[in-house]
């Protein structure tokens, strides 16, 4: 079976040009299946029944696996299956009997807008790291970006003088624009620190490490960490936490719900109507507390 994982992931990385982060998902999905699949002796894709399926799906409720994780693992061994159909290793495709477990849409955790000053305003020196994290939050907060995508981000990609940067998500083009704080931060750390910081003249990437090394989601999840205790925020935060806000905040003024679509890079506009229910229900809130009949 490993071989036909090996060969699946292959496929998602030179064919369906998936990224990174998602092709690390099926791997550790279906080698997760594969363990579970040995232990019941079964070791070769033509032999996986229907009911084994089925064993691993109920193994995975059974060890309180959440719903969304159950989710991903079951769209992992559909594509699979899919392609060993397609390449005619397998005669059927027994993963079609699997039900996705129904998840409840939870709203997203927005930070207020005093938080989000809080937070931005904590790298406040002169030293080069202090002028790229400052560059660097201001920039995701300023387009929504996802931080896969922040620190993909090349010299390039950031147009300055016109105030937008340009993302690839999934061989799509994607133009957002940032207003004049994230570009004096930028500005300032591409005049006074970026040139310190990278090991050769030619370097691509925008950001990069005290190493002079391409910036990491693990490096950047570090940063953000330090300046949210910094900031004394107490509950947690992501670099999604700062994209979800950069969203809600943007409907709260009244940016209609296509454009945000487009900056988020949403292909389906539900997705985005998530936040004008936050906003609906903030509004609610205050009525209530505020009206005399509420």
């Amino acid at each position: 079976m490993e071989r036909e994982i090996e060969t699946f992931i292959t496929y998602l990385h030179n064919v369906k040009k998936k990224s990174e982060n998602t092709i690390m998902s099926y791997r550790r999905d279906l080698y997760k299946l594969k363990g579970f699949l040995e232990e019941l002796d079964v070791k070769k894709v033509q032999n996986i029944s229907q009911t084994n399926l089925n064993s691993y799906v109920l193994y995975l409720e059974k060890n309180h696996f959440a719903p969304a994780t159950i989710s991903r693992n079951i769209a992992s061994i559909k594509g699979f299956y899919h392609f060993l159909l397609r390449e005619h290793l397998v005669n059927e495709d027994i993963s079609e009997i699997l039900k996705a477990p129904k998840l409840e849409k939870k709203l997203p955790e927005i930070m207020t807008v005093a938080d989000v000053d809080k937070l931005l305003s904590q790298p406040a020196g002169n030293t080069p790291k202090e002028l790229r994290d400052k560059a660097m939050l201001e920039l995701l907060y300023a387009t929504g970006i996802r931080v896969s995508e922040l620190i993909s981000l090349k010299l390039s990609d950031i147009n300055l003088k016109m105030g937008f940067v340009v993302c690839n998500d999934n061989g799509r083009e994607r133009v957002i624009p940032f207003g004049n704080t994230a570009r004096n931060a930028l500005l300032a750390y591409l005049e006074h620190a970026r040139d310190t910081m990278i090991l050769h003249d030619d370097e691509k990437y925008l950001f990069v490490n005290c190493s002079g090394k391409p910036m990491s989601r693990q490096g950047f999840w570090k940063l953000l960490k330090f300046y949210a205790a910094k900031a004394g925020i107490t509950y947690a935060i992501t670099p999604h936490t700062l994209r979800h806000s950069f969203a809600a905040h943007l409907v709260e003024n009244g940016a209609d719900l296509h454009s945000v679509q487009e900056m988020l890079g949403h292909s389906d506009i539900s997705t985005t109507q998530i936040y004008a229910n936050k906003t609906h229900n903030r509004i609610r809130e205050v009525y209530t507390k505020s009206h005399p009949r509420g």
